[in-house]
């Protein structure tokens, strides 16, 4: 039985995880451990486990711990984790800079431990069949790829540039970077990016516009926005259009499901009838820590996905492209 503690609650995919954890056979969620007291009691609760005030104590007590705190104290709960020879799943993006990125991973080799990082969309059935179909070839060699996430508003510490680091480009392109480095195992060398706050009245960029080469001068678009209304029913689309010299495949991570008219709610809502990539990213973060396996998505290919991420905004900010390599 591997147990499992939670950092922070601050993220809303924490929710998702600690059901995730409670669903789990061979998993138990020993306890929360959150800087607001009262968040972290009423989740506590919630999940029917206990609330620690010590985050040292929490890990005593647990074999892996979940980070879900703000972006910009990835760095402070990793390393915390890692002295207490703990393993790690962390929430995306793995941090706010290149240099607290590199830290985290420098902490979990060195203390031996292994450091996941949170991308469920690898764990949709959609994209996981696509996923199958490049590795046979299906398509051919590829020869572009267009890819979006447009979601709804966060709110929150989300909107607040020190503690997310970014806004809706930090938040969306990291998802879609990581599952096209997955598929194609090339790695993006230059970003010209478009970034601006056109649809909410916000401090922090909600919309922008990606040009992207990876190796082999393959041009890679993406469109990274807040740009979805409160109503709708899910909280974004996660699509890749890719064209190869044998054929086109189109995917819709979120395409494979039910919409149910929810009145509790106010509106539609989306329930998925294939796998919950949620639940699936904690089985394979569980799996990797009872078998002692390596991670299936690792700090670097965090560093990776958010170096792409923060080069956008460097981009817009000089108006030319920026490369990575």
């Amino acid at each position: 039985m591997v147990r499992i503690g939670i950092i922070s609650l601050a993220h809303m995919h924490a929710y998702s995880y600690a059901s995730a954890v409670n669903r789990l056979p061979n998993a138990r969620l020993v306890g929360i451990y959150d800087e607001n007291p009262e968040r972290g009691k009423k989740g506590a609760a919630q999940f029917e486990t206990q609330f620690f005030q010590d985050p040292e104590e929490l890990l005593e007590n647990v074999d892996a711990v979940i980070i879900c705190s703000e972006n910009s104290f990835h760095r402070k709960w990793t390393e915390l984790a890692a002295k207490h020879g703990k393993d790690i799943l962390c929430e995306k993006p793995i941090a706010t800079t290149v240099e607290d990125a590199q830290a985290m991973i420098k902490a979990c080799e060195e203390a031996q431990v292994r450091l996941q990082i949170a991308f469920p969309v690898r764990f949709s059935t959609p994209i996981m069949r696509v996923k199958a179909m490049l590795d046979e070839g299906a398509i051919g060699e590829l020869l572009a790829v267009r890819g979006t996430n447009r979601g709804q508003m966060p709110g929150g510490w989300f909107i607040d540039k020190e503690l997310a680091g970014g806004g809706a480009v930090l938040d969306h392109t990291v998802h879609v970077v990581d599952v096209v480095r997955w598929f194609t195992g090339k790695e993006v060398v230059s970003v010209y990016a478009e970034v601006d706050t056109l649809l909410h009245d916000v401090d922090i960029d909600d919309c922008g516009m990606l040009c992207l080469e990876l190796e082999g001068g393959i041009p890679f678009t993406q469109d990274p926005s807040w740009s979805r209304p409160k109503s709708f029913h899910t909280w974004g689309d996660v699509t890749l259009e890719l064209v190869g010299t044998k054929g086109t495949i189109y995917v819709d991570a979120m395409a494979q499901s039910l919409t149910a008219y929810h009145d509790g709610a106010g509106k539609m809502v989306t329930q998925p009838y294939t796998e919950d990539m949620d639940l699936a990213l904690i089985a394979d973060f569980v799996d990797m820590v009872e078998t002692g396996r390596s991670p299936s998505i690792t700090g670097f290919d965090g560093l990776q996905a958010m170096a792409v991420g923060l080069a956008a905004y460097e981009s817009a900010k000089r108006g030319q492209p920026v490369l990575l390599r």
